[in-house]
């Protein structure tokens, strides 16, 4: 069994999380790849993001005195197949200081497919100065099944409040359940031209637009500034796996550019290749 990872295992770096599920891929994958010096050394862990799930999950913390805590928090996603294990939130994309007192953060939880979500747990270690919270709610929204799922609290979570417990499970609100139409993986490989200052640094995007007026949201295709410094180097390519609004079998168009930003943002681009990667990850 070959179970590539070729990804951080880091707070600050790709989408934060210091613990990862992995799955095994082809033999003939793992050969071909290393037989073959011009492909990517990141395709490998690719392969496993394809056939990964991305949770967006939101904490809201409590508008109480003390509400906020400096301890650890984890999280374990409980599905009809199976659960996340117990991950860690430690890089909250929206607060530098997390779970503060009033405040909402999101994470990004990757892992293989659980399911139909069906309940969490939450809790923390206790460690650190300030360690009971009083969390109001937590929402997951899961785009390869189409759903945003709120799981109301409203509890602290302090051995010296309420019924002293720090971890609880929770159960979604049906009445609050958002269905849509699920996301599917597009790979999305980009070949930077070989002249002179064809690199950019800036935060390139994507939008794809289908038959009958379809289109994505316009989606980063960088998860942070580090990389946007790494990628879209001259006479690179660049692959990354993006969950998307379904366009359909035929992509029409696509609109891609940048914000602009950073000191070298002048990009020429060769081209763009798009796979749309079916449940099989085929």
């Amino acid at each position: 069994y070959y179970f590539p990872c070729q990804r951080w295992l880091a707070v600050e770096e790709d989408d934060g999380q210091i613990v990862r599920e992995l799955v095994p891929v082809d033999e003939a994958f793992v050969k071909k790849d290393s037989e073959n010096e011009g492909q990517s050394p990141a395709t490998l862990g690719l392969e496993q993001k394809a056939k990964s799930t991305t949770y967006t999950v939101k904490v809201k913390t409590g508008d109480k005195k003390n509400a906020g805590t400096d301890a650890n928090v984890f999280i374990i996603l409980y599905g009809s197949k199976d659960d996340t294990g117990t991950v860690s939130l430690k890089a909250s994309k929206i607060n530098k200081n997390k779970f503060e007192r009033g405040k909402v953060d999101e994470f990004t939880v990757e892992s293989v497919d659980i399911g139909d979500l069906k309940k969490i747990k939450i809790g923390h270690d206790n460690k650190g100065n300030s360690t009971g919270w009083f969390l109001e709610w937590v929402e997951i929204d899961a785009p390869s099944l189409g759903e945003c799922l709120k799981f109301p609290c409203g509890r602290w979570l302090d051995k010296s409040e309420d019924d002293g417990a720090i971890e609880r499970i929770i159960f979604p609100a049906k009445l609050q359940t958002r269905e849509y139409i699920p996301f599917v993986p597009y790979e999305i490989t980009v070949y930077t031209s070989d002249i002179f200052g064809a690199g950019t640094d800036a935060d390139v995007f994507i939008v794809l637009y289908g038959s009958d007026g379809i289109c994505t949201q316009q989606k980063s295709l960088c998860l942070n500034k580090r990389e946007q410094r790494m990628y879209f180097e001259r006479n690179s390519v660049n692959q990354f796996i993006v969950e998307l609004e379904d366009v359909g079998d035929m992509i029409e168009k696509i609109r891609i550019g940048h914000t602009g930003g950073g000191l070298n943002s002048g990009w020429h681009l060769d081209r763009v290749a798009i796979r749309r990667l079916l449940p099989n990850g085929k």
